[in-house]
């Protein structure tokens, strides 16, 4: 993907995850790569958005997931998928079918191409091992938002059959329309859940955007604890800004990533900020606050 997201985000809270304060970026990395000495708790399972780290050579990047202790790259379409297994690296949430953010499920005009771009892809995700795959409802262009969930109802129950027979879920993430994607519908978690329920699948669920809700409805951790399971995917990020997730940010991150593990999610956090320092050295950071 491209460093946008439409077309394909002071120093770490140290006292928060047990780190030193550390004022200069060489104190920063000295202060993470210590801490990483020791193994990670194993209670979240990392992963990280491509796109964010678009500057840095895919190889490279994996090998300082592996560092780090990641065990997933995200946001990758099937040309990465085998750089991935060459370095023991899962693909927690894949791209490379659909039409992008924009043209989605909420358009019946979209559907027929809709269809066939993902039903040629779920035998690539089985033969790959992967379980998931993005999409998303498309932008209202003045359509209601009850017509947009009748229209994403009847596009992805046709594709319902062919998911379950691959063992794929379809992730639709929730984004905002305040800032980022003007006029998207699927911008609250309510719209998301609602969504969820007039499919009835275990094969469709959403991909809760921390940074993005935060931007819409705020009320992060009751959302998780009282719709925890029609949420398939976590994206980390700082409000505001899309940046690092550390003390420069209003979000409490250590808070909402016990909230996740206490509801019993076995999946993966992703790391989806745009590092304003050092790219490794706050990826490395934002690692370390979401272990709790």
């Amino acid at each position: 993907m491209k460093s946008s997201r439409r077309d394909a985000v002071k120093q770490m809270a140290g006292l928060a995850v047990g780190m030193p304060v550390a004022n200069s970026l060489k104190d920063r990395m000295d202060a993470t790569e210590q801490a990483l000495g020791s193994a990670l708790k194993g209670r979240i399972n990392h992963s990280v958005c491509r796109w964010c780290y678009g500057k840095i050579p895919f190889e490279d990047l994996c090998k300082a997931a592996k560092e780090i202790g990641l065990t997933s790259i995200e946001l990758c379409g099937p040309e990465e998928w085998p750089i991935l297994k060459k370095y023991g690296l899962h693909c927690a949430m894949p791209w490379g079918a659909g039409k992008g953010i924009v043209e989605g499920f909420n358009n019946p005009a979209f559907h027929d191409e809709l269809v066939a771009s993902y039903e040629a892809h779920f035998p690539k995700l089985a033969a790959a091992g992967y379980d998931k795959v993005i999409c998303f409802s498309g932008n209202r262009n003045g359509m209601s938002d009850e017509q947009g969930m009748e229209n994403c109802v009847k596009g992805l129950q046709r594709l319902m059959k062919s998911a379950e027979k691959y063992k794929v879920t379809l992730v639709m993430e929730l984004l905002n329309s305040k800032v980022d994607h003007k006029d998207y519908m699927c911008d609250t978690s309510k719209w998301g859940v609602e969504l969820c329920k007039k499919l009835g699948s275990e094969n469709f669920g959403l991909l809760y955007d921390i940074y993005h809700m935060q931007i819409m409805e705020g009320d992060v951790i009751r959302t998780i604890r009282d719709n925890h399971k029609y949420f398939s995917h976590y994206h980390t990020g700082g409000v505001p800004g899309r940046n690092e997730i550390d003390d420069t940010q209003e979000l409490n991150y250590p808070t909402i990533m016990k909230a996740i593990v206490d509801t019993g999610y076995k999946g993966y956090v992703g790391q989806e900020f745009i590092p304003k320092r050092d790219p490794l050295t706050s990826l490395k950071e934002g690692v370390l606050i979401c272990d709790i």
